[in-house]
């Protein structure tokens, strides 16, 4: 085996699966959580459990 292929298979596995799985965390965390809350956030009624949160966590202070 030569410098090129182990070369190649590092870096695929490296970059490729690195990034790739980073980028699958960002946009799941975006789609799951992070979307809803920015929606959430313009309605114009804040959700109920919005309400129950900010009534438990002014509780807890």
């Amino acid at each position: 085996m030569n410098f090129y292929w182990p070369s190649v298979i590092g870096f695929f596995l490296g970059f490729a699966f690195g990034v790739g799985c980073a980028l699958a965390v960002m946009y799941s965390i975006y789609m799951g959580g992070y979307r809803a809350a920015v929606r959430d956030s313009q309605l114009p009624e804040p959700p109920e459990r919005y309400i129950r949160t900010l009534q438990k966590n002014s509780t807890a202070q």
